[in-house]
């Protein structure tokens, strides 16, 4: 390769160091550094001198000690091997990150496992050239800004984690409020990391978490979402998810036990009408005998016309009126069909469907619920050897293995 008379940098526009690849330079060479860069003069693997931005001649007279390396004469003009390293000094606003793999998290409001995403950006900028070049660059032709996240990816994701979990785990904040959260959160790992970042020659000028969410294709967020529409509906209307458990309840009792259509809806109104009315705004009972929603007069069951309460005949046709069976107490409706459970059932004698229980009210709930339909108790079960919480469907523990009770 011929010896350059003029040095100056050709290297990419994103790169933090660049070497040149030509070597042969004489006392003659004229070296032009741009303006928010540095040149760092190698010669035999040693860092004799740095340049800042202007025009420079690689003389003996501008670096002396050349003159002993390359054995010239003070002032004398020979050809000689040295590299010259370009660093650009300008801050780097986009060095984007990411977390590469979900962080796997307890949410400590819904006491469920979610998998947390990160990414945001930092800006950087090279304040010690010699110390940079030195510790990170090394023989490397070029560092560019990817090589930099690369290099302090390991830094970088053990503080993200650690600080997101602890504001997960022990501050309770939920993976749906974390959002107001990013600036302070933000500013911890640049506390946290801004050190690392200097012993390197580099200074850390922000740090940026632009989001923190979770993967749209995870089951459980989407049932957590699907919980939470339905409960803002809920709160619009006004009622409960377990009072509109139980207006089902009591529609499908109606047609399991032969109640006429025109009761049942009388009934099912006059539930409506304690959920909604503002006078009669209380909880409606959990177990509730269906003799209890009609009114005081009696239907016959042949012609379905309407008797007074003492009537044992039908008055229109004659009929037998057969008397009112009262619903057994310690009864509960299927979570499926509404049928009448009785105390000890593990399955619904009408559908067949499992019994769940809530511990605290007995109510029947979807094995999936994470929380009781009538009393709001956390249905969430707990492993009995190691206390981690199960997911809905899951057989074994995942921290230790134990079988699902």
């Amino acid at each position: 390769m011929a010896i350059i008379d003029v040095l100056r940098f050709d290297g990419p526009s994103d790169v933090l160091v660049w070497k040149h690849p030509n070597q042969q330079l004489g006392t003659w060479t004229q070296l032009i550094v741009n303006e928010s860069q540095e040149a760092l003069f190698y010669k035999g693997g040693q860092a004799l001198d740095l340049f800042g931005p202007g025009t420079h001649t690689l003389s003996t007279q501008n670096i002396p000690i050349l003159s002993t390396l390359v054995n010239l004469p003070f002032g004398g003009k020979s050809p000689f091997a040295a590299e010259v390293v370009f660093v650009s000094k300008t801050t780097r606003m986009d060095a984007k990150w990411g977390t590469q793999t979900p962080i796997q998290l307890q949410e400590p409001k819904y006491q469920m496992f979610v998998s947390v995403r990160a990414f945001g950006q930092m800006a950087v900028q090279v304040e010690d050239t010699r110390r940079f070049v030195s510790k990170l660059v090394g023989t490397l032709s070029q560092f560019d800004q990817a090589s930099l996240v690369q290099y302090f990816r390991g830094i970088l994701m053990m503080n993200i984690k650690e600080l997101i979990s602890s504001y997960l785990i022990l501050k309770k904040i939920s993976i749906l409020d974390i959002h107001a959260y990013l600036t302070d959160i933000s500013q911890g790992i640049y506390d946290r990391v801004a050190a690392s970042f200097a012993e390197y020659g580099l200074r850390l000028v922000h740090f940026n978490i632009d989001s923190i969410n979770m993967p749209e294709n995870d089951p459980s967020i989407s049932r957590l979402k699907e919980a939470l529409a339905k409960k803002a509906e809920m709160d619009i209307l006004g009622y409960s998810y377990g009072q509109e458990r139980t207006f089902n309840a009591i529609e499908q009792a109606a047609k399991s036990e032969g109640i006429p259509s025109a009761y049942a809806g009388a009934g099912l109104g006059f539930e409506l009408g304690k959920a909604f009315g503002s006078a009669a705004g209380q909880t409606i009972p959990r177990v509730m005998p269906y003799t209890e929603t009609v009114s005081d007069s009696r239907t016959c069951p042949q012609c379905s016309a309407p008797n007074g309460p003492g009537a044992k005949f039908c008055g229109k046709c004659g009929s037998e009126l057969a008397q009112a069976q009262p619903v057994p107490p310690n009864t509960v409706p299927c979570n499926e069909c509404g049928h009448l459970l009785p105390e000890g059932s593990k399955f619904c004698a009408n559908c067949g469907n499992a019994y769940n229980p809530c511990p605290a009210c007995k109510a029947d709930n979807a094995p999936e619920a994470l929380y009781c339909r009538e009393c709001g108790t956390n249905l969430t079960r707990t492993c009995g050897r190691c206390q981690k919480p199960f997911q809905p469907g899951q057989k074994f523990c995942l921290e230790c293995g134990n079988k699902v009770g």
